[in-house]
């Protein structure tokens, strides 16, 4: 039995219509390709969460916080990417293969770890914590993420201890009117070489590995804007 059909012998979706998604926008929206579960996930839901708690990014979303296309992934990346290069925060993987999917009622994300990004159904998912340092990782895709945690199989410490006694349903997303703005090309992650190069060839010291200097990222972000 495949991952999706566990998930809904668990969590049924709802009986309503799920609203079309026209994926080849969304992903040329995004700049990527997204995992093939994702997309069934989508599909068969639509927007909402599940248990009343995990929010999962859709095409679809209610509001600008839970719209894939929508300015919330980049603005948390660039968050991370702030924590990652002054080293406010440990930030266990380069923010730019860190792509925000969904979030908690109490402030964790889910992340899908995008290494490699050209292969998007084998990338795994991270959870960070809200008010704290702990990330978790999980070595699979989102569908069997949530099937393994919503069974039980699998305890994510950033999650309340009582998660499984409360709501167990899907919970879908009540319209609001929000018109999410016209798809455009976003910009690509970037490979970190490719900075380094720049760097080296613009007279700014730069290591060959690790980090690469906030004022030198900011520096590239200037020189190249699109």
């Amino acid at each position: 039995m495949t991952d999706i059909n566990l998930l809904v012998q668990l969590c049924p979706p709802p009986s309503g219509p799920i609203p079309a998604i026209d994926w080849d926008t969304v992903e040329a929206t995004l700049g990527m390709r997204l995992p093939q579960d994702y997309k069934q996930l989508a599909a068969t839901y639509g927007p909402g969460a599940f248990y009343d708690y995990l929010h999962l990014y859709h095409p679809a979303g209610v509001t600008e916080y839970v719209d894939i296309t929508g300015p919330m992934p980049a603005r948390i990346r660039s968050h991370l990417q702030r924590d990652y290069d002054q080293g406010t925060h440990p930030v266990p993987y380069d923010p730019q293969h860190l792509f925000a999917i969904g979030g908690t009622d109490n402030g964790e994300y889910l992340f899908w770890i995008t290494d490699p990004q050209d292969a998007p159904d084998t990338w795994r998912i991270a959870v960070n914590e809200a008010r704290g340092p702990r990330w978790f990782t999980f070595d699979g895709s989102l569908t069997e993420f949530l099937t393994r945690v919503l069974s039980g199989q699998t305890s994510v410490p950033q999650f309340p201890d009582d998660l499984l006694e409360g709501h167990t349903a899907f919970v879908p997303s009540v319209p609001t009117g929000y018109q999410p703005m016209p798809p455009t090309a976003a910009r690509p992650p970037v490979d970190l070489d490719t900075i380094r190069k720049w760097a080296r060839a613009n007279g700014y010291q730069v290591p060959f590995r690790g980090r690469i200097p906030a004022d030198i990222r900011e520096a590239w972000d200037r020189a190249n804007p699109s």
